[in-house]
């Protein structure tokens, strides 16, 4: 779980653009985006095998 704390003297809006980028590095929003929408399993065992596969082949 992502926990933001207020700093001394920070705003709303500095707190927001810390709490995006902690969730950005956690990979939250890709993982969101990625589960937003259905995929066939084959779609995710292609996309797998995209990613093992040498760049050569």
């Amino acid at each position: 779980m992502i926990k933001v704390k207020t700093r001394g003297g920070e705003s709303v809006q500095q707190m927001m653009k810390r709490f995006k980028k902690l969730c950005e590095k956690e990979g939250l929003i890709k993982d969101i985006k990625k589960q937003s929408y259905y995929e066939k399993p084959s779609e995710i065992k292609r996309r797998r095998n995209r990613r093992t596969r040498p760049s050569n082949y």
